[in-house]
């Protein structure tokens, strides 16, 4: 009894907030902020780069002085359309704490540009990490508000679509003051404090002491976590639902699913690991998702496909007299289940990558994997739980004295559930692959 008091106290601290705290914008962003002032007669660039913990962790140790001048070598300034350079002054960094015990970056860096001898038209472009996502803000004037306080606050209205502004353009003219180059924040202002509490997934790995009760408690809490991140959205609920009840799946099927989800999961954390790791210079991590995006989505379309071809073949053979017990056309194959299984497993959380470089930072590689490990079978317990609802909905409707047309139209009705939702899929992701 003890021990379960102990176990049920454990649990309630995995629950609770942790001490880390969690990028708002997404564990793999790279964010930036330009603010271009005229101070006296010259023009100065105050450039922020603020590094979420995925790639924090790939670019290990920074250099401050090297990375302010990559910056202002794709910081690219125009007057009268004329390209000026940019000149790094100065540069402040700082690595506020993050999900998981892994590490963000702030960066900020003062870039001077040319005297103006008069009103001028100015043209500011920003290149700098192109191809990542994230927030990219630029304004104009010493005074002029950011909506993201200079990326210390994103407004939480945004954050699923983050503001996206590259290039600006502004007419201004030398003033009359002293030549005063922007303020770098020192202190806690530069350790950019808004942040999301890291109480989930992530902060499980971080735990300073790892006795046998909390090892067992943070497995419990991966298994649970791993449960409810499967009820968001994604994942292929209605996929699953659908295939079981149209394809007379049993609940050995629901569970064979369910495998299938946790070992592809599982295999996605780990391969997505090892390009984060290893070929990040060659593919972006976060690229991925959008082709990871558009393989579930085409599965899934030929899923939808392969059975609704297959009761059309079985109806049209019903109507041309040709009655069989068994109808090979309308069982559950081992291959229709395992494309199933795997789109819905294919896509990795990103907390999940996260634990795993955390693992790797923190010396604890083996804990990660079995933290990774219980949460992809809590998620793939939470799908089969979806698939064995479907499957005893399915029997409790073929003992009810429902007319028999209507029940005969479901296996139909999956098929084209499970073709409109991969189409849907394909059509969301296929944008952003190209």
């Amino acid at each position: 009894m003890r021990r379960l008091v102990l176990l049920a106290v454990a649990l309630a601290a995995l629950a609770a907030p942790a001490a880390a705290f969690a990028h708002p914008l997404g564990n793999f962003t790279i964010n930036r902020f330009s603010r271009v002032e005229v101070s006296g007669q010259r023009v100065y660039v105050l450039y922020v780069l603020d590094m979420a913990e995925i790639p924090t962790f790939q670019a290990g140790r920074i250099d401050p002085s090297a990375y302010a001048r990559r910056i202002a070598a794709n910081a690219h300034l125009t007057l009268a359309g004329r390209p000026t350079r940019l000149v790094p002054l100065g540069q402040a960094l700082a690595h506020p704490p993050g999900a998981g015990g892994l590490r963000t970056t702030r960066l900020e860096v003062v870039l001077a540009g040319p005297s103006l001898a008069g009103p001028v038209r100015v043209a500011y472009h920003d290149a700098n990490y192109a191809d990542r996502i994230g927030w990219k803000e630029i304004v104009f004037g010493a005074h002029t508000p950011s909506q993201s306080e200079e990326l210390r606050a994103y407004p939480k209205n945004l954050l699923a679509s983050p503001l996206d502004v590259t290039s600006v353009t502004a007419d201004v003219a030398p003033g009359s003051g002293p030549d005063v180059p922007p303020a770098l924040s020192r202190g806690k202002l530069l350790q950019a404090p808004d942040r999301v509490a890291d109480a989930g997934f992530a902060s499980l790995v971080g735990r300073e002491h790892l006795s046998a009760l909390v090892i067992l408690a943070s497995l419990a809490g991966a298994l649970f976590w791993g449960a409810a991140h499967a009820l968001s959205p994604g994942h292929g609920k209605t996929i699953v639902t659908a295939y079981l009840v149209g394809q007379r799946g049993t609940p050995r099927h629901a569970a064979l699913l369910g495998l299938i989800v946790t070992v592809t999961h599982t295999i996605g954390v780990f391969a997505l690991g090892l390009v984060t790791l290893a070929l990040s210079q060659f593919v972006v991590p976060d690229q991925l998702y959008p082709w990871l995006n558009l393989v579930s989505g085409l599965l899934v379309v030929g899923i939808g496909a392969a059975v609704l071809r297959a009761r059309w073949l079985h109806r049209r053979g019903r109507s041309h007299g040709h009655h069989h017990h068994h109808h090979p056309d309308a069982q559950t194959s081992f291959r229709s289940l395992l494309a199933v299984g795997v789109s819905g497993g294919l896509l990795p959380c990103p907390s999940a990558l996260v634990v795993l470089l955390a693992a790797i930072s923190l010396h604890r590689v083996a804990f990660g994997l079995v933290l990774i490990l219980a949460f992809s079978a809590g998620l793939a317990l939470s799908i089969t739980g979806i698939g064995l609802v479907a499957v005893l909905a399915r029997s409790v409707f073929r003992r009810r004295s429902f007319d028999g047309r209507l029940v005969s139209l479901f296996p139909a009705a999956s098929a084209l559930v499970i073709l409109s939702a991969g189409l849907a899929m394909t059509v969301r992701a296929f944008p952003k692959v190209t």
